[in-house]
C-alpha cells in the first residue's frame, strides 16, 4: 500500500503495518511505540502487569487508536507464543517486532554473583529475545516478509564491571541477531539490532544511576558527547530499521551511543 500523507503533510513510513513491542510500557519501548504509531502503525504492546498500563496505552493511542496491550512475561516461552498469536488474531499480520524487554539485575562481581541473579537476567534479556524471535519468525516465514529488531546495548560489544549477566546476555543478542539474519536473508525477513548507550530511562533510575548525581556524572563522562541519550533518539533509529528506508540492511547492530564505542 502506498504511504499516505500524515496530518503535517509528510509521508508516514509504517502505514497499516502491525508493530509488536515487548517491554513497551516505559522508556525506550514506549518511545518506539509512540514513534511507530505516529508513522501509522497498529501497535501491540507485550509487558508484565504494571500500574503504568493505562497511562502508557493512552499516550500510544493518542497517536493511533489501533493499539492493544497483552500481559506477557517474555521469559516464559508459552506466554510469548500466545502473545504473538493474539497479535495476528487481532491485526492479521505481524510486520515489525521489537524485542525490547530487559532488566538490569543486581550489580556484583562474577565470583560473588548469585545463581538466582544470573538466571533472572539471562531469562529476560536473552531467553526473552529468543522466545520472541522463535514465534515472530514462525509467523513472518508464513508471510514471507517481516522485520525484527532486537534491543542490544553498547555492552553487547564491551565489558562492564559488576554486570556480567547483563553483558553476557547482550553479547548473545548480537549473535542471535546475526545468525538469524543470515538464515532468513532470502525469505523477505530483515533482522537487526540497536546498541544504545546509557539512556535516561526508568531502567537507569532503577539501577540507582540517575538517583545519585556523582554516579550519574561519571556515566555521562563515559560518553564523548557528555550527556545521556534520550529514548526518542533510540526510537528514531528504530523507525529507520523498521521501515523501507533500511531495505538493504540486515544483520547489523546500529550504535546510538554518543560516541561511547568509538573510544
Amino acid at each position: 500500500m502506498e504511504n499516505l500523507p500524515s496530518p503535517k503533510g509528510c509521508p508516514v513510513k509504517l502505514e497499516n503495518k502491525t508493530v509488536f513491542i515487548t517491554g513497551g510500557l516505559s522508556g525506550i519501548g514506549k518511545a518506539c511505540a509512540i514513534a511507530a504509531a505516529k508513522e501509522g502503525a497498529n501497535i501491540a504492546i507485550a509487558d508484565i502487569k504494571s500500574p503504568m498500563v493505562e497511562e502508557a496505552m493512552e499516550e500510544i493511542k493518542a497517536e493511533n487508536a489501533k493499539a492493544i496491550f497483552i500481559e506477557c512475561d517474555v521469559a516464559v516461552f508459552a506466554q510469548v507464543q500466545m502473545a504473538v498469536e493474539k497479535v495476528v488474531a487481532t491485526f492479521t499480520t505481524l510486520d515489525v517486532a521489537l524485542n525490547n524487554a530487559g532488566i538490569g539485575g543486581e550489580p556484583n562481581k562474577v565470583g560473588d554473583m548469585t545463581e538466582e541473579a544470573w538466571l533472572k537476567v539471562i531469562g529476560v534479556n536473552l531467553n526473552g529475545v529468543f522466545n520472541g524471535m522463535k514465534h515472530e519468525l514462525t509467523q513472518m516465514a508464513k508471510q514471507k516478509n517481516g522485520v525484527i529488531i532486537n534491543m542490544a546495548s553498547i555492552l553487547s560489544k564491551v565489558g562492564f564491571a559488576t554486570s556480567a549477566h547483563y553483558v553476557a546476555a547482550k553479547h548473545a543478542v548480537i549473535g542471535l541477531t546475526q545468525t538469524a539474519a543470515l538464515e532468513y536473508a532470502t525469505e523477505g525477513i530483515r533482522i537487526n539490532a540497536i546498541c544504545p548507550g546509557f539512556i535516561d530511562t526508568p531502567l537507569l533510575a532503577k539501577g540507582g544511576i540517575t538517583d545519585h548525581e556523582e554516579v550519574k556524572q561519571q556515566i555521562i563522562n563515559l560518553h564523548p558527547m557528555k550527556r545521556l541519550g534520550k529514548s526518542e533518539e533510540i526510537a528514531n533509529g528504530f523507525i529507520f530499521l523498521a521501515c523501507d528506508d533500511s531495505s538493504f540492511v540486515t544483520g547489523t547492530a546500529l550504535e546510538i551511543d554518543g560516541g561511547y564505542l568509538a573510544q
